[in-house]
């Protein structure tokens, strides 16, 4: 199959297969191949969408955004949590950094996009990217936190409807 190639759906002949993703961490190892799976899905002609939920919201957050929130909690969490695809670590065998930085020189070597480049794929091939309305409430976010090129904000509500209407759903 072409990447250009429109894959249809099983369900409805002539509609397009729709994937969902939720991304709940802003774990380097679980945002990476959310993003890879996103953008091959994208590229390959399904309609992609990702809900960014709990800490996998502040994927969405500016690189240069360091401290965000309005009260000593969430200020405190933004702190512990630096958002940004710049700033994400390993969840595993992080070794203070060596970890994230061994993963990220391999993925160099062999010519892996890192997340700051999938991101921008993403956004380009259209995957929809929609914060968490809820989420963004606990830490106190606003859109002015976040990168360009951001559905509006969603509920759990209205994420579970999207789902439904897609052909298959993961939670990476």
């Amino acid at each position: 199959m072409e990447p250009s190639q429109v894959v249809e759906s099983a369900r409805e002949p002539g509609r397009q297969q729709r994937m969902s993703v939720i991304c709940w961490s802003s774990d380097l190892d679980r945002v990476w191949p959310t993003l890879i799976l996103a953008t091959t899905g994208a590229a390959s002609g399904l309609d992609v969408n990702i809900f960014f939920t709990f800490w996998g919201l502040r994927v969405l957050q500016k690189n240069n955004k360091r401290v965000t929130g309005g009260n000593w909690m969430q200020i405190g969490e933004s702190i512990v949590d630096r958002g940004g695809t710049g700033h994400l670590k390993l969840g595993k065998v992080h070794f203070g950094g060596l970890g994230t930085w061994m993963i990220k020189r391999l993925a160099k070597q062999h010519k892996v996009a890192d997340p700051e480049e999938l991101f921008q794929m993403a956004v380009d091939l259209g995957v929809r990217l929609y914060p968490c309305q809820m989420t963004m409430d606990l830490y106190g976010l606003s859109k002015d936190d976040f990168v360009e090129g951001l559905e509006p904000p969603v509920g759990a509500a209205s994420f579970i409807e999207m789902a439904s209407e897609s052909d298959f759903t993961l939670f990476i």
